[in-house]
């Protein structure tokens, strides 16, 4: 039996959860708040695999809670020059969850650095000693060899094989009640977004012995920068492939034939994306209405792109900036402030700004 617990620690009444409809994953939301008990029979959406490992091991709630900042943190990060923004997440779930019903690269990506970053919180906080069901990885013990000779395993190597056990009994239990194709889209992505994690997992040692020569050697070894994970799922979606479901229901085959079979690392969707230029609440999007926009790109972020062609307005500021750096012996860098103005180009907003919502 594993011990783990989702919880996330958004500052939000527990009714705000209750209040609204279930999403496809609404561990999401989970409010650190009130008894488990409470939290884990009232929050919508939860299977009873999951609501059985809620209630039986808390401990893990303020882990996974980290686990949510850092994913929804990092796919903010990712998508910060795109019309797509990942702010849904913060702007409520109605939103985000109208994103998920589709079967997009969009929400492909959030189902892998969604179970990636469950897996970095529950294998960090194993090592950390915050959880009783675990700790550093019992498998790295004794003497190793790798190309630079003889080593002893010691310090605390990050058991992510527990990490991934974690996610994958968790965040896949809902999943894996339903055998249609976009339960084995979750899936695949789900665990796409797991395996990067293990990816970036490095040895890193330390060096014993006279004026610090690597005659003896202790080493463990330690994830990553989560930022690794979310570069590398990063390229996966840009690499995202359109997929159908098999003849037997079983698995996919490539919707275009000239593209090679997705392999477990690639992320797969159905859907094409929509184009997020205008306020939608059927396709979850918030538009670009008032986004910023680079006057000077050529890519995304480009004034042309994220303004779906609707144009913009300029608005010249000043902000203070650090400025005329200087080293100084030793060791710090002193510097000026100085005044700085700047033109700032946002998106004008369509003709019509309100909501279109079609049902």
């Amino acid at each position: 039996n594993m011990n783990f617990l989702p919880g996330i620690w958004w500052s939000l009444p527990l009714v705000l959860v209750w209040a609204t409809p279930p999403v496809t994953s609404s561990w999401w939301y989970m409010g650190a708040v009130g008894s488990s008990r409470v939290m884990c029979d009232n929050v919508p959406g939860l299977v009873s695999r999951q609501r059985q490992l809620c209630r039986r091991h808390p401990e893990a709630m303020l882990s996974i809670g980290r686990g949510v900042a850092a994913w929804t943190a990092e796919c903010q990060h990712q998508f910060r020059r795109h019309r797509w923004d990942c702010n849904a997440l913060e702007r409520g779930q109605r939103l985000l969850s109208r994103v998920l019903l589709r079967s997009s690269r969009e929400s492909a990506f959030v189902h892998a650095i969604s179970s990636a970053g469950v897996v970095f919180a529950i294998t960090r906080a194993c090592s950390q000693g915050e959880l009783k069901s675990c700790s550093c990885d019992p498998k790295k013990k004794g003497s190793a060899k790798d190309s630079k000779g003889h080593f002893d395993w010691g310090g605390c190597s990050d058991n992510i094989d527990y990490g991934i056990k974690f996610a994958r009994a968790f965040v896949d239990a809902k999943e894996r009640k339903g055998k249609d194709a976009r339960a084995l889209m979750n899936l695949h992505n789900n665990r796409a977004g797991r395996k990067a994690v293990k990816r970036f997992l490095k040895q890193e040692c330390k060096c014993h012995g006279v004026s610090g020569s690597c005659t003896l050697r202790t080493c463990w070894l330690a994830m990553a920068d989560f930022r690794k994970t979310g570069d590398y799922l990063w390229k996966k979606y840009n690499g995202a492939i359109q997929v159908v479901m098999n003849q037997d229901g079983t698995g996919f085959t490539v919707a275009n034939k000239k593209f090679k079979k997705p392999t477990k690392n690639d992320l797969v969707y159905f859907e094409s994306s929509p184009d997020y230029c205008i306020r939608d609440r059927d396709v979850g999007s918030l538009g670009t209405a008032g986004r910023v926009c680079n006057q000077t790109s050529r890519g995304m972020d480009s004034c042309e792109v994220m303004c779906c062609g609707r144009g913009y307005d300029t608005s010249r500021v000043s902000r203070m900036t650090k400025c005329e750096c200087k080293f100084h012996w030793c060791c710090a860098v002193r510097c000026q402030d100085c005044l700085e103005v700047v033109d700032i180009h946002t998106c004008k907003a369509p003709k019509s700004a309100a909501w279109i919502s079609r049902t």
